[in-house]
């Protein structure tokens, strides 16, 4: 079994393995037709289930004809462009590479015994990044799993932050436990549902978030959010922190950054900018100016992985203030005793709420090196102008309305048949609509509610993707809802 162990005399087998999957993938991506094959968990369940993993096939092309049945051939492809599903992006060439590298080195960035050149790569990029955002020299940050985890982390370091200032300022001595049911957190109702997690998390409870209602553009209400800011104070409760989001998941829409941060800044409160989509904008050489503001939060989440085109996963976290990751440090003896810190020896651990981590910061790396920053900045703009076209499309078609002018590159629309039809047949329409489209495996479209009605949406993050996809996978829509609503009625009658 040593044979498999990657090391100097395994390196032919390496070179040899690595390169027919490859191919295989290769091949795959050349001839894939459309986004899935419409396989149903029915069909695949009981092909994948019924393999016996006790028993091995021993001949890596074996495996690789029995991946091709229960992965590849099912899989959906990002890069097809007719996937306008989630916010998953297409790769680029360069982070591939950079992946296929990082997972054979296998370098944990935890400690720099570990790592050494990666600690430095990683950090190099957090500080490239908190330049773009404008953070300022005392800036740092780390790596994460997604954006999820990055707001998480930030949260958690701006609980402890308003825990330090509370008991501080108070005439007795408050314990933490007695401040941690009185945090609140403040956050638009558009805002991602890891806000309302970490608070859980965080032990905070869900009724610690403040859902602020947002205008017709779906950005935050500046002037509710004032007044909850005074009511919380007046009810004896202490602002922790203000989530302001930098591309909503379903609208893409950017929070008034400037008047947020100015609102934060008045009530000594956090800001955090959850950027896990727009931080594309970072890069764009035409649009950085919509994030105007995200330089005067306390933190910040981007994911590479979304709109920087960077293979799952690659997300960080950035604060203003370094010295607030002490929050989430702790010293082990086996790790990173507290005389590395005092030899100035840079242990990523020491800001990280995860040990174990992946070189993921390589891909980014790899993409800069190869691309430049405006190579990728460009590629956004290209499907934000594409947004901006969809949105033309679809608001002069009779079939269908759309919610809001895109900021970014998601579009919130609906079918919406002509005639008197039940309100509760057209949101079953829209919702069977996209059931049977995913079903065809012909294109992935996502869904949300909107003022509790079922809602449809593209997310445009391929600049592969033209307007006449769009206008296809229109087509195809209302012909599913058609049909759907057809036979509603011959049922009803």
């Amino acid at each position: 079994m040593r044979s498999h162990l990657l090391n100097e005399t395994t390196a032919d087998l390496y070179r040899r393995s690595v390169t027919e999957g490859v191919e295989r993938v290769a091949a795959k991506l050349a001839t894939t037709e459309r986004p899935h094959t419409g396989i149903s968990v029915d069909e695949l369940a009981p092909v994948i289930n019924g393999i016996d993993l006790d028993r091995p096939l021993e001949d890596p092309a074996a495996v690789l004809d029995e991946l091709e049945e229960v992965y590849l051939r099912d899989a959906v492809y990002f890069h097809h462009p007719r996937y306008l599903g989630h916010l998953n992006c297409p790769v680029v060439i360069p982070a591939v590479l950079g992946e296929a590298v990082l997972s054979a080195v296998n370098s944990s960035l935890d400690t720099w015994d570990q790592s050494i050149g990666g600690t430095l790569i990683e950090r190099r990029l957090i500080d490239w990044t908190a330049q773009r955002i404008g953070l300022g020299p005392d800036a740092d940050g780390i790596f994460t799993s997604g954006g999820s985890q990055s707001n998480f982390h930030a949260l958690l370091l701006a609980r402890d932050e308003a825990c330090r200032k509370v008991m501080q300022s108070s005439e007795r001595a408050l314990p933490k436990s007695e401040v941690l049911p009185k945090l609140r957190i403040f956050t638009s109702e558009a805002s991602h549902f890891s806000v309302e997690k970490s608070a859980a998390m965080l032990g905070l409870g869900y009724e610690a978030v403040i859902a602020v209602p947002v205008d017709r553009g779906r950005r935050m209400d500046t002037s509710v959010l004032a007044l909850e800011l005074e009511n919380c104070a007046a009810e004896g409760l202490f602002p922790m922190a203000v989530v302001a989001t930098a591309g909503t998941t379903d609208f893409g829409s950017i929070d008034p950054l400037p008047e947020i941060a100015r609102l934060a800044a008045e009530h000594s409160v956090w800001m955090h900018v959850d950027a896990a989509y727009g931080c594309g904008l970072l890069v764009s050489p035409t649009r950085r100016h919509l994030l105007d503001g995200i330089e005067r939060a306390d933190s910040v989440t981007v994911d590479y992985h979304k709109s920087f085109f960077q293979p799952v996963s690659s997300s960080a976290m950035l604060v203003r203030d370094r010295d607030t990751l002490k929050h989430a440090t702790y010293h082990a003896d086996y790790l990173n005793p507290r005389r590395m810190a005092q030899e100035r020896i840079p242990n990523q651990v020491d800001k990280s709420i995860q040990t174990t981590r992946r070189f993921d910061a390589l891909k980014l790396w790899m993409t800069l090196r190869t691309m430049g920053a405006d190579g990728l900045g460009s590629l956004f703009d290209e499907v934000i102008e594409l947004a901006a076209a969809g949105w033309d499309i679809i608001d002069a078609d009779p079939r269908f309305e759309v919610v809001v002018k895109p900021q970014i590159s998601t579009l919130v629309f609906r079918y919406v048949p002509g005639g008197d039809v039940r309100r509760d047949l057209v949101d079953e329409a829209n919702l069977q609509a996209r059931k049977a489209l995913f079903a065809s495996g012909e294109a992935v479209v996502a869904g949300t509610k909107v003022d509790g009605d079922q809602y449809l949406k593209f997310t445009l993050l391929n600049p592969q993707t033209t307007t006449a996809d769009i206008a296809a996978v229109l087509d195809l829509l209302a012909s599913h809802a058609e049909q759907y609503l057809g036979e509603s009625l011959v049922h009803a009658s």
